[in-house]
């Protein structure tokens, strides 16, 4: 079992961050002590990590809310839960597609830069060069 601020530092979530993904049920309810402390188990630790990689990824905390619904529902969502993952992934694919010709513009960029520099240190060093007669 892990306290709200174990967890927090555990995964670099603030707690609030945590409260706010229990209440909107992003992570299943966390179950509380007679003190009311929140006492986190290791399920609810990968649950707070799946969320976090999600979250990473894009994904919108809306599906992600959906995501949880269904597991909740147990067995007979599986098919669903696969399905909406499986679409999420296409969309991360087209995404990450796009990222790789970003960074292929932003490379091309920054060595035409370096070129730049390359033939003003040339110049530079061309006109300090003054030869001794």
């Amino acid at each position: 079992m892990m306290t709200i601020a174990k967890v927090s530092e555990k995964f670099n979530l603030s707690q609030d961050t945590l409260r706010y993904y229990e209440r909107i049920g992003l992570i299943p309810r966390v179950n509380r002590n007679k003190s009311g402390i929140r006492n986190y188990t290791e399920e609810d630790c990968r649950w707070v990590e799946h969320v976090k990689c999600m979250r990473g990824t894009g994904l919108p905390v809306e599906l992600l809310i959906e995501y949880v619904s269904l597991y909740q529902q147990g067995d007979e969502t599986i098919e669903e839960r696969k399905e909406l993952l499986f679409e999420q992934r296409k969309q991360l694919m087209i995404k990450l597609e796009e990222m790789k010709k970003v960074l292929g513009r932003m490379d091309d960029k920054i060595a035409t830069y370096e070129q730049t520099i390359l033939e003003k240190e040339k110049k530079l060093n061309r006109s300090l060069y003054v030869p001794l007669n």
